[in-house]
């Protein structure tokens, strides 16, 4: 009889004492956060911010606050990031080459003609290689949340059509702060003038530059048909974007809070990549029907293009590591087998 009571005595007490030593569960607390961006309202990045902000506020019963600020109203990108570090700013997206600058590993993706269309691209940014190099920005003060897309490049400029690899030498044109565009261009003939988004429009309108290189969504949406007559498809490098958090504030979450961002920043990737391929298909027609003029490269002059930045691809693939840009084309190598 006594040994019943015992056992039914343990079998009480163990769970309870189990039960004090879990950790309760912890509770979304209430957040305000500055979520940073230098594209304007419209733009896709601009959608996936608004979308990101609308699931965190639904998610968080009301409790997180994410304000936005497109547009580049509290600074270019670079400024962004420093500001992110500092903890100044919270929350920010950009092209993800651009972080080469505090994590040099990051400007693989910045090599050119590098993927064959954005699925590809999802691939190695969702895979192991993209995660790879979100694990080196916490030493930095950055937290790497996920990978939206801003699409592939091309080319505009003020002066004449670019129909072939001669027509661009010579033209000033602005490039992102980062040395692979940079040296890019420069390998193609052309000067290359490194300026913050935010300063572009003016610098083409006052002929600072000649022209410019982006997606056919930021020809667009930044209405530098205004302000340039040519336009060539040369898709000569995606951007994929990357969505930061401030170390700073990261720090200070709870593990749902944690999750909750993380949940949050992958269902508004799907959704900022779909908006994003569809708005890039719809924006050559519309930018054909500005009166722009938009010339297509043939498959051989594409080619001359390619051979052109080969020597730039072998330099850059040296300082940014040979393991890493290895490990980025076997990670192609992969997906295309498959």
């Amino acid at each position: 009889m006594f040994d019943t009571l015992k056992k039914l005595a343990l079998g009480t007490i163990v769970p309870l004492a189990l039960l004090v030593a879990l950790p309760a569960s912890a509770e979304i607390r209430e957040h305000q956060l500055k979520f940073a961006a230098a594209n304007n309202k419209g733009h896709p990045q601009v959608t996936g911010m608004e979308k990101f902000a609308e699931l965190m506020k639904e998610k968080s019963g009301g409790k997180i606050e994410v304000k936005l600020f497109p547009g580049g109203v509290l600074g270019g990108d670079v400024q962004t990031v420093s500001a992110l570090q500092g903890g100044v700013i919270e929350m920010t997206v950009l092209n993800a080459g651009i972080l080469a600058g505090n994590v040099k590993q990051f400007g693989a993706v910045d090599l050119p003609f590098l993927f064959n269309s954005g699925e590809e691209a999802d691939k190695v940014m969702d895979g192991t290689f993209g995660t790879s190099l979100m694990e080196l920005l916490p030493e930095t003060g950055l937290v790497g949340l996920g990978y939206w897309e801003l699409g592939f490049r091309n080319l505009t400029n003020n002066r004449h059509p670019v129909t072939k690899l001669e027509d661009i030498k010579g033209l000033k044109i602005r490039t992102i702060q980062s040395p692979i565009p940079i040296e890019l261009f420069n390998s193609l003939g052309a000067n290359a003038v490194p300026l913050p988004y935010t300063e572009l429009y003016t610098a083409l309108e006052t002929g600072t530059v000649d022209g410019q290189e982006n997606p056919s969504a930021n020809i667009l949406n930044a209405k530098f048909f205004e302000v340039q007559k040519y336009m060539t498809v040369t898709r000569h490098q995606y951007n994929p974007q990357i969505v930061l958090i401030s170390k700073k504030v990261w720090d200070g979450l709870n593990d749902e809070e944690k999750a909750l961002f993380q949940s949050t920043a992958a269902e508004a990737r799907d959704y900022q990549r779909t908006v994003s391929r569809e708005v890039d298909a719809k924006a050559l027609a519309d930018i054909k029907a500005t009166g722009m003029e938009v010339s297509e490269l043939s498959p051989e002059e594409t080619q001359k293009l390619r051979d052109a930045v080969k020597p730039l691809i072998e330099k850059f693939g040296a300082e940014i590591g040979p393991d890493t840009v290895a490990a980025l084309f076997k990670e192609l190598e992969t997906i295309r087998g498959q």
